[in-house]
């Protein structure tokens, strides 16, 4: 068998996985740090602006580079399990995929569990999405984008927006490593349990926090479950050494069969959300740039 060539830097992630035993202010803030330094080298810093949203004053930051075209935006939700994360510890990837895309990036720092359980990150999704339609972004003109819960948000805006009737969607969305099936019931969940930087007990925490008893198989917690019909193009990466490889996989299926047109790129021993550690890992590069190339494409039609 092959080496993983990431062993040591899973092994490293993994050291620094969030402490269930800690205070909660405590794991939120060592996981912060440790997200920060692990994008300490994404270029130039980004300009950012500061917008809050909503009757809660949902806190969102405008994210922009010099290459950043005015009317291009990118909806971006962040990852960290429904439960920590910020765009603070996504703003490298944040710059990255606004170079990328030549976009400003929209960043949401929805509400988090515990103190906020579902569907409360799912309605500041909608409440972002719905923000900027309101203040003269067109459909058109905005692509969503998520990485690992922050993907599973942008199936829910999706969702919820065909559902409830709102302005058009957009024309495209995309997906790192989304959460699409809160039972955990693929096959790489144990298979791969050795090669990802998350493990199964992490996974059964953030579905007994982020839902707080509230069933699984919901379509909003579990897109996988939800009718897929009418939705826009989707574009998902996913890693053969992730957890959640076969969820998503079978997501995509189950999307096609739909007639969603969805584009499936499947990277070889990735693991989960590896674009985050693109100073480390070349591979994280090469996926934000084609995430840049596909918002890029997009938006010039």
């Amino acid at each position: 068998m092959d080496q993983d060539p990431y062993e040591d830097l899973i092994a490293v992630i993994r050291s620094n996985a969030p402490d269930l035993a800690k205070p909660l202010p405590v794991v939120r803030r060592e996981y912060a740090a440790f997200y920060e330094e692990m994008q300490q080298d994404a270029g130039e810093p980004a300009f950012l602006e500061r917008v809050l949203i909503g009757d809660g004053g949902v806190q969102c930051f405008w994210i922009s580079v010099p290459e950043s075209v005015p009317d291009r935006t990118v909806l971006f939700f962040h990852g960290g399990g429904f439960t920590i994360g910020s765009t603070q510890d996504h703003l490298g990837l944040c710059t990255r995929i606004a170079r990328a895309a030549r976009a400003r990036v929209f960043s949401v720092d929805y509400r988090l569990a515990p103190e906020h359980v579902f569907p409360a990150a799912v309605e500041d999704a909608v409440a972002a999405y719905r923000w900027l339609i309101t203040h003269g972004y067109p459909p058109h003109r905005i692509v969503p984008v998520g990485i690992s819960a922050g993907g599973t948000l942008v199936l829910d805006l999706l969702l919820s927006a065909r559902d409830k009737a709102m302005p058009p969607l957009p024309h495209a969305a995309v997906c790192m490593s989304p959460t699409v099936d809160m039972m955990f019931e693929g096959a790489s969940v144990q298979k791969n349990v050795d090669k990802d930087s998350i493990t199964p007990e992490r996974l059964h925490s953030i579905r007994t926090t982020y839902l707080a008893g509230h069933d699984p198989a919901d379509s909003l917690a579990s897109p996988i479950y939800a009718n897929l019909t009418v939705l826009p193009q989707l574009y998902i990466q996913a890693g053969t050494h992730e957890l959640l490889f076969d969820g998503i996989a079978a997501f995509v299926k189950k999307a096609r069969w739909a007639g969603v047109p969805v584009r499936f790129e499947i990277w070889q021993q990735m693991f989960h959300c590896w674009q985050v550690y693109a100073d480390h890992v070349p591979e994280g590069g090469e996926a934000i740039a084609h995430i840049g190339d596909f918002v890029q494409d997009i938006m010039s039609r």
